[in-house]
């Protein structure tokens, strides 16, 4: 068995070593010019023009704005979903650091002086600076299963909460990057080569713009990418049109990386949000509805704000059983950086809402959050806020029950209680916490998304009796490639080392999808599973007896024989089809659920924060690479805590970003990193590939209100703030508690 083995990765030597080729790694091609990027300096404002200091010297130097489109015949938008943000503005800024203009020159330092030699003349508007002010509905939806209105007015306890959660930038180690060039022949041809999460994105939108009617007209290659986050998801294709405009204007190769800086202040990040969240339930604790009201930050431009909204609606019940439910949310404009993908897609922010929620519940009961949450999870038969009947792979109660007994939860608690009452007798200044979450994720895309995207891989028998798997799945850090040559070897009852992983690129790879929403290894897995089988298959079919399967098969590769090829396009299982007006039917597949227990010291006089342990339990149906996948929920959840207790993008008044470096824009590193105690139960989706389904994102939902919990509970310990500390929004960072801490003090 090669699925269930931690093989290697097999990337990770290159990496480790530093022979991994990264864009910026790429030799400099003949001519290569250096590109950058002239962005508006104010949030909202009539651009007028734009002026080139007559006393530079531009000789060397292609320019390019919004005029040059016109002329060059390109069309100015990118294209994503409603497509209203254009390559490069024209009439109107709607956001600083917006791009207005390009420049390149083959020495790096002049084209940065070049930059600065730009004057862009604009006249500023007044600018919608957060979500609060925002009125200009960007998508809205609504959930409304049985009678919400009805049930919480003849409920015996109604609880009622708003939450609020912030930006959060991906901060991946490689910033945005491409190398773009034309060929010219027949059809010209535009390469982009570059850190990025979904080629056929930056496919789509080279066509889009430049008018290439054929698709191999464009060429879009992944080099090595180190890290996305969703931030390489749609972001690739703003940067790999600006290359490839210079490209063609200078009619030389042109390489544009970020810096550190740029990247941060210029592209997406988490959508901020506000949620309202109403619950009624029995005086035992028994669930009987909710109603949530949800609104997030889209930013200046729509992106992939709508699925990233869906998404959060779809979670913002939580992993709980209600009757009743409705959601009502939408997401509004702002004069900020358009917000888009990142880890979890909006799950993480109404998931915060009700879990902090139902921490406020069992505070009203009195009554334990593990028994209050047990009582309420969502089983097998249960039906969600969409009327969907969960019928498989429905591991919630085992993910609780694992994290609770590893975490030895009411030992340690009444531990930590002797603790805090002997550290406070003895007039010490820290106090420690428990809390604890349980979630669920969507996995793979919603709704009828699979069946729109037809999802292909292809796999191809070489000589010596190889497989070599042939699919636009990236692998951005993850382990994809690994993961798909385990799949395919266990398919195909060949060594791991039989099978190879072709680097994405769409000259050479079919169409199966970005990667992104958990559907990497559940969706397309399944489907390099079938190709590899069904080769496999056809070789052995075709020995003579006693031929080896490499000598039939290249028996069969002398002969032509077509079925040494093998492309597979994704069904998905039959389900309740989903009503994308309603929102009732079968929202995805099936779900991962995940449980964690998070344990913190606080201190008392400056309320920093630490985790010292966080015990996790994902039901991930099946682990193809038990490392590898105890790897993603342990990175996951520390992005989660980075999230809640360290993380913060600092707002100036006109717009613009305060903490724009590593420096100051704090994230966890290894010597934050609490220490992790990770269980991997494994409760099969039959429809995935030895029984795996989606884990990339569920681990980002649960920390934070987990460590909330925790500090809650460690800031209990204190009688100074009596009924104790309520923390409703995130950052939990020390100033914010200790804010929270003061009022709580004024109040009791």
């Amino acid at each position: 068995m090669i699925i269930g083995r931690s093989v290697p990765r097999i990337d990770g030597h290159a990496k480790v070593t530093g022979k991994a080729v990264y864009v910026d790694d790429l030799p400099p091609r003949p001519g290569e010019l250096w590109g950058v990027t002239v962005r508006s300096p104010v949030a909202h404002g009539t651009l007028r023009g734009i002026e080139l200091d007559p006393a530079f010297d531009w000789s060397d130097v292609t320019v390019v704005t919004a005029e040059d489109l016109v002329a060059m015949g390109v069309e100015n938008l990118v294209a994503l979903i409603e497509e209203d943000q254009p390559i490069l503005a024209t009439g109107v800024v709607r956001h600083v650091y917006e791009p207005v203009a390009l420049v390149a020159c083959a020495d790096r330092d002049k084209a940065e002086r070049a930059r600065a030699a730009v004057k862009l003349l604009i006249d500023p508007l007044p600018a919608v600076l957060s979500l609060d002010e925002g009125t200009v509905v960007q998508k809205k939806y609504r959930i409304d299963r049985a009678d919400v209105d009805a049930a919480l007015a003849a409920s015996e306890v109604v609880i009622e909460g708003t939450y609020r959660v912030h930006h959060q930038e991906q901060l991946y180690i490689e910033p945005q990057g491409v190398v773009a060039s034309w060929h010219e022949g027949e059809t010209p041809v535009v390469h982009v080569a570059g850190s990025l999460q979904c080629p056929y994105y930056v496919h789509k939108a080279l066509k889009k713009a430049f008018h290439l009617v054929d698709d191999a007209a464009a060429r879009v290659e992944q080099t090595v990418t180190g890290g996305g986050f969703g931030g390489k998801e749609e972001y690739p294709s703003m940067i790999g049109l600006h290359a490839a405009l210079l490209a063609r204007k200078s009619g030389r190769p042109v390489r544009l990386i970020y810096g550190r800086k740029e990247d941060i202040e210029a592209t997406t990040k988490r959508h901020p949000a506000v949620c309202k969240v109403t619950l009624g339930c029995k005086r035992d604790g028994t669930f009987e509805a909710i109603k949530v009201d949800v609104v997030m930050d889209g930013g200046a431009y729509v992106t992939l704000t709508p699925v990233v909204l869906s998404r959060g609606t779809l979670h913002a019940c939580g992993a709980y059983r209600f009757a009743h439910h409705r959601v009502e949310s939408r997401a509004v404009a702002t004069n900020t950086p358009p917000n888009g993908a990142f880890r979890g897609f909006g799950a993480p922010q109404t998931i915060w809402a009700v879990e902090r929620h139902v921490d406020a519940v069992a505070r009203a009961l009195g009554r334990s959050p593990i028994d209050l949450r047990r009582q309420n999870l969502l089983q097998k038969g249960d039906l969600t806020s969409t009327g969907q009947v969960l019928d498989v792979s429905v591991g919630g109660q085992e993910c609780l029950d694992a994290a609770t007994k590893a975490a030895d939860f009411d030992r340690r608690a009444r531990d930590l209680e002797a603790w805090n009452a002997a550290e406070a007798a003895a007039g010490r200044r820290k106090r420690r916490g428990l809390g604890i979450s349980t979630f669920m994720h969507g996995a793979g895309f919603t709704g009828s998304g699979e069946h729109r995207l037809k999802g292909k891989v292809q796999v191809d028998l070489e000589r010596g009796g190889r497989l070599r798997v042939r699919s636009a799945s990236t692998d951005i850090g993850q382990g994809t490639e690994t993961i798909f040559q385990q799949i395919a070897a266990e398919a195909a009852d060949l060594a791991f080392e039989d099978v190879s992983f072709e680097n994405p690129d769409t000259s050479k790879v079919p169409d199966s999808g970005p990667t992104v929403a958990s559907r990497t290894v559940m969706v397309v897995g399944s489907i390099v599973q079938k190709a590899a089988a069904a080769v496999a298959s056809h070789v052995r079919a075709k020995a003579a007896p006693g031929e080896s399967f490499a000598t039939a098969g290249d028996r069969l590769l002398a002969a032509g024989d077509a079925e040494t090829k093998c492309l597979v396009q994704y069904v998905p299982p039959q389900s309740r089809a989903f009503d994308d007006a309603t929102y009732q039917g079968d929202a995805y597949p099936c779900y991962s659920w995940a449980c964690d227990v998070a344990e913190v010291e606080v201190d008392l006089d400056t309320f920093e924060t630490r985790v010292l342990r966080l015990f996790t339990a994902h039901d991930v149906g099946k682990a193809i690479n038990p490392v590898l996948c105890a790897g993603q929920v342990e990175g996951g959840t520390l992005q989660a805590i980075g999230w809640a207790i360290h993380e913060a993008i600092v707002w100036r008044k006109d717009g613009s970003i305060a903490n724009a470096r590593m420096t100051n824009y704090i994230v966890p590193t290894s010597v934050d990193a609490p220490e992790f105690h990770t269980t991997l139960v494994e409760v099969p989706y039959p429809n995935g590939p030895g029984g795996a389904k989606g884990v990339g994102e569920l681990p980002m939902d649960g920390g934070a209100p987990a460590v909330a919990n925790a500090i809650e509970h460690a800031l209990s310990a204190d009688l100074r703030w009596g009924a104790g500390v309520l923390l409703p929004d995130l950052p939990l960072l020390p100033e914010n508690v200790f804010e929270r801490a003061r009022r709580a003090e004024v109040v009791s």
